[in-house]
């Protein structure tokens, strides 16, 4: 394999206040937790995981003018990504409340300036990396009306730049509502589709993984489907189908485990790993993370 050039993630920075229960949530009173706050954020935590690979990465994103920004993006550049980052004066940085128990975890967002990445700035950031070789997306700014255009600008802008593209379709709830045929326009003929299990039900209908990912394919040149604890599937749009199971492994907590995978998987595939070895480097970085409370590799 040879070694991957720079990589691009395009998405959302987040301030995680993470409580993992210690037992069943008790609505309407109170109920027992372990309580985090750290850097979160789908494309900033997978932007951490590529680095810990010891692959060049840029984070392209938006937060807020306020010490949440500032601390949010210091994590990131101590963790060894390049940040080009916008700071937008009259809007929060962004912050999810995640809830996690029994290997679930239920998050409640407030976006905030991710809201407000703008095309031009995803302009001027892929500018000013001509050794990037790809773009990952995440699709929290495609489902978003106010942050599409950044979304859309970005995979338009990767492809005129010759680089190959990827989108993680982020959430099954805000693809239900912005409907399956409109998000599968945004990001037809993108190299690689990454969807978990309920994602890929909204996208593709209820389908075994392998035939969900022969659907998606129509759209994506490759699609792979997580499947949590049951591992993940590969499918190409020749119809090749590769399968790997999960590691098993003691969960703490579940929060960004699918950006440790996405991370894994890219690093892999972009160093020429074949399916079977990148869906096996994917799964080995997804089982670290759901190992340790928290959603980014530690120092």
């Amino acid at each position: 394999m040879t070694r991957p050039g720079r990589v691009i993630v395009v998405g959302d920075v987040i301030t995680d206040v993470v409580a993992v229960l210690s037992g069943p949530l008790a609505v309407g009173s109170d109920a027992a937790a372990e309580i985090s706050i750290g850097g979160g954020g789908q494309a900033a935590n997978t932007a951490a995981w590529v680095a810990a690979q010891r692959v060049d990465v840029t984070l392209v994103g938006a937060v807020g003018a306020d010490d949440a920004g500032r601390d949010r993006v210091a994590e990131l550049a101590r963790a060894g990504v390049d940040c080009a980052v916008e700071r937008v004066e009259d809007a929060p940085t962004g912050t999810v409340i995640v809830v996690a128990t029994d290997g679930e975890r239920t998050m409640v967002s407030q976006r905030g300036a991710n809201l407000r990445l703008s095309a031009a700035h995803v302009e001027r950031a892929l500018a000013a990396v001509p050794d990037a070789g790809h773009l990952h997306l995440s699709a929290y700014t495609l489902l978003d009306a106010e942050s599409r255009g950044a979304g859309l600008r970005a995979l338009a802008a990767a492809r005129e730049r010759g680089l190959t593209t990827s989108v993680d379709a982020a959430s099954a709830a805000p693809l239900r509502r912005v409907g399956a045929a409109a998000f599968l326009s945004w990001v037809r003929d993108v190299d690689l589709l990454l969807v978990n299990a309920d994602e890929a039900t909204v996208l593709a209908g209820g389908l075994d993984p392998a035939a969900q990912g022969r659907a998606l394919s129509a759209t994506a040149r490759r699609v792979v489907v997580k499947r949590g604890a049951a591992g993940a599937v590969w499918v190409d749009r020749g119809a090749a189908v590769w399968v790997a199971p999960a590691r098993r492994v003691a969960v703490a907590d579940v929060t960004g485990a699918g950006d440790a995978f996405a991370a894994g998987l890219l690093t892999a595939w972009l160093a020429g790993a074949t399916p079977t070895v990148a869906l096996n480097r994917a799964t080995d970085l997804g089982a670290l993370a759901v190992s340790t409370i928290g959603a980014r590799p530690r120092p």
